[in-house]
């Protein structure tokens, strides 16, 4: 799906009371005092506002996300609640706009599906990532091939699971990105989408502690 349609959709959504999550990655993610941490698809920054107070004004978190609505509903909660140890950067996934090696720690729900190219993602996560960093991710994968049918299909885009790829595949773009520990913390029962079925899950790794690529 083009970056602009995925702008005018989501942040048509900023005001909504919807929940845009398929997962609570920050529940497993145990950001620490003084950590700098980044939030990829962060939406209305409710989760980069934890992470916050979690990390103290030591720490430092970046809200990453591609919709101006969003954003702008982010930056006016972060506002209100007086909460300066933040930043919100307007950014594709496959271009982070992020320097190398700032981040202890990443956590994404239910956003990195939607990127096309899933591996030039992962691997500009183990670049912002500092030597020894971990990501905390919740998102969707499909148990078997989404028919092109549904790649573009808007009410497959809004339920995630448009651009889903199998397990296998996912957790093979990890390993080819560099990623070591690699473990899946959390995982649903397959269920119903369209002509297919998709499995929600949590995973979690960390950058290798080394100067290796």
């Amino acid at each position: 799906m083009e970056t602009i349609e995925i702008n005018k959709r989501y942040s048509a959504l900023a005001e909504s009371t919807c929940c845009l999550s398929c997962g609570g990655a920050i529940n497993y993610a145990e950001p620490k005092e003084g950590e700098v941490c980044v939030d990829l698809g962060c939406g209305r920054g409710n989760d980069v506002l934890r992470m916050a107070e979690s990390v103290g004004e030591a720490g430092f978190v970046y809200g990453v996300d591609i919709s101006d609505g969003m954003l702008e509903k982010a930056r006016a909660n972060a506002d209100k609640f007086g909460v300066a140890n933040v930043k919100f950067v307007k950014s594709e996934l496959e271009d982070i706009k992020i320097d190398d090696q700032q981040a202890d720690l990443i956590i994404s729900n239910c956003t990195i599906n939607h990127a096309s190219d899933k591996l030039k993602v992962w691997k500009e996560i183990y670049r912002i990532l500092k030597k020894g960093g971990r990501f905390s991710v919740s998102d969707i994968y499909s148990i078997e091939d989404v028919p092109e049918e549904y790649r573009t299909d808007p009410v497959a885009v809004a339920e995630c699971w448009a651009g889903a790829i199998r397990k296998d595949i996912y957790l093979d773009i990890l390993e080819k990105a560099g990623f070591v520990d690699i473990e899946i913390i959390e995982e649903s029962a397959p269920y119903d989408k369209g002509k297919i079925q998709v499995s929600s899950f949590t995973i979690a790794g960390r950058r290798k502690n080394c100067n290796c690529s």
